[in-house]
């Protein structure tokens, strides 16, 4: 393997219930996360991002935003969303104000499924991500309704599913 070729070890995946307390429609697919895709050592910043662009661009992602992760609980309901992590680390939620903590590092992928909650909580060493969505989805930022859940999870049923894993993984094994 050179550094050019993502390595891709067993992905971690963890669904999140609905949060009706909360009106965050979560999902029945699982959040998955790729450990190391390729190794932050061997790149500078810009370098890692350009190959975390190229691996989506291959895998029919279209990758539209470097930057961080917003610090307040959010989701897409009308996208499936992945992050490849190029700069820094930090400590996010996944699954909303009541969901579970990760640690993500230059170098990984986090893959969400539409409705996913998602946010930083404590980010270091100008963590940026490049952030990208398969065709034909367009993400929009919501912060959860108790009013509009059920509007929201009718919207996450009905984002299909991509053609390919962003990283050329087991996503899809695993969204079936």
């Amino acid at each position: 393997m050179t550094h050019d070729t993502p390595s891709l070890t067993t992905p971690q995946a963890r669904a999140f219930e609905a949060d009706a307390a909360s009106g965050f429609p979560n999902s029945p697919l699982p959040a998955v996360i790729y450990r190391r895709v390729f190794e932050p050592e061997a790149f500078d910043a810009s370098a890692l991002a350009e190959r975390f662009e190229t691996l989506f661009t291959r895998h029919g992602w279209r990758p539209e935003w470097r930057y961080g992760l917003f610090d307040f609980d959010h989701f897409h309901s009308t996208a499936h969303e992945a992050l490849g992590v190029f700069r820094g680390h930090a400590r996010a939620r996944l699954g909303g104000p009541h969901g579970a903590e990760i640690e993500l590092h230059a170098g990984d992928v986090l893959i969400l499924p539409a409705g996913v909650g998602h946010a930083c909580l404590q980010d270091e060493d100008g963590f940026s991500m490049v952030g990208a969505y398969p065709p034909g989805q367009r993400w929009e930022v919501e912060r959860g309704d108790v009013q509009a859940l059920a509007a929201a999870k009718a919207r996450v049923a009905a984002v299909a599913l991509p053609d390919d894993d962003p990283v050329g993984g087991e996503l899809l094994r695993l969204w079936r």
